[in-house]
């Protein structure tokens, strides 16, 4: 019976039956003996499987004028049936008044270079250097934002563990999924996006994220957690995700701490994620987040103990994103016909700013910088 509700639900994405916690290979497990590699030239490759997945790459900017931005392309794969690839962009104001951007166009003849580092359509394409440390984004799929940036890596990228993947299924040496996040935790951003009301110059840090879901998303996770803070010594950053009951409601964090020039630690096991102050949304009962708590644990490279917290109140809201009114409909149709799924992103960048803590050999130090945070809930 299991197996034809898995079935079913592959096809029609309807609800799983539970497997329990033991049906997850957390990448925890690996981070127990490899807390993280580090990202080569070749784990920077577009998977673009064959079979139902979703994979991303985005990058984060934060501005030294205070503008906060996003540039993101989606490759996803429903069933091996259908592939949609996307290009978004979304611009939070500094003022606090003016009205976020968002652009979101489907993209024509898309396709990769031989080796897969780079992508590319009509009117966009995502260009990794020769060397492995600059990515150019060019956009001019949207003429309320033409994108022409190039993010530069400034410390080593990294995933947890060996290969950064967390695996699904019953069967350890046959999985039927997979969830892996490669970053680049600090980076520096160049270039601009033109909007209709002018060109924005997106000069500043920015934070790099590869990500593939190897199954479909409301599957492998309930809800997730995204940290990203980028102080003038230290960039912080965090992914954590809830599996659905069907998978134990497992938690799998993955994050590290880099400085100019290397990762200070990076890893699964010392890092958490808490909601310290939350309000019921009257819209749909999620709990929205009021104020937080992030903390990351691990060891140098020399193993030094490292420690760092960030915590406080979240502040007004940037935006709260209904996903069933952002993707797109052949998804959407799948995503729907799971009972309960009602997938909000709350997203938050605190005017108030908050400072991160951070213990290297019992050594203390807190340093002021912006942070730009994601609360999920999908089920």
């Amino acid at each position: 019976m299991n197996w034809i509700k898995q079935q079913v639900a592959n096809v029609a994405g309807t609800q799983e039956p539970i497997y329990g916690p033991s049906a997850i290979q957390s990448v925890a497990k690996q981070a127990e003996q490899v807390p993280y590699t580090e990202l080569q030239k070749e784990d920077l490759k577009w998977v673009a499987m064959s079979s139902t997945c979703v994979e991303t790459q985005t990058f984060y900017l934060m501005a030294d004028s205070g503008h906060v931005g996003m540039a993101q392309v989606i490759y996803s794969n429903v069933a091996g049936i259908h592939t949609t690839c996307q290009f978004n962009t979304k611009i939070f104001y500094p003022d606090g008044k003016t009205p976020n951007l968002w652009s979101s166009d489907a993209l024509k003849n898309f396709d990769f270079d031989a080796e897969k580092l780079s992508c590319y359509a009509d009117s966009c394409a995502v260009t990794l250097n020769e060397d492995g440390t600059s990515y150019t984004v060019k956009s001019a799929t949207n003429e309320a934002s033409i994108v022409n940036l190039t993010i530069t890596r400034t410390a080593p990228g990294f995933h947890v563990g060996r290969d950064g993947k967390s695996y699904f299924g019953t069967d350890p040496k046959d999985p039927w999924g997979s969830m892996r996040h490669g970053f680049w935790p600090r980076c520096q951003a160049e270039g601009s996006i033109i909007t209709k009301a002018g060109e924005i110059n997106f000069k500043g840090r920015a934070f790099f994220v590869h990500a593939l879901q190897g199954m479909k998303p409301h599957h492998a996770a309930a809800k997730w957690n995204f940290v990203n803070f980028q102080s003038p010594n230290y960039s912080a950053v965090m992914m954590e995700y809830t599996t659905p009951p069907s998978y134990g409601s497992t938690v799998v964090n993955v994050g590290g701490i880099a400085t100019d020039g290397e990762i200070l630690c990076a890893g699964s096991l010392g890092n958490s994620v808490e909601h310290t102050k939350i309000t019921s949304d009257r819209d749909n009962d999620w709990p929205e987040p009021e104020a937080v708590k992030y903390v990351w644990g691990g060891v140098t490279k020399d193993q030094k103990p490292v420690f760092a917290i960030l915590a406080g109140g979240l502040g007004k809201r940037l935006d709260k994103v209904d996903v069933m009114a952002k993707i797109p409909g052949f998804i959407k149709t799948i995503v729907g016909g799971v009972v309960g799924t009602k997938p909000y992103i709350y997203q938050y960048s605190p005017q108030q700013k908050l400072s991160i803590t951070v213990k290297v050999n019992g050594v203390e130090t807190t340093e002021e910088g912006e942070l730009f945070t994601e609360a999920t809930f999908i089920s």
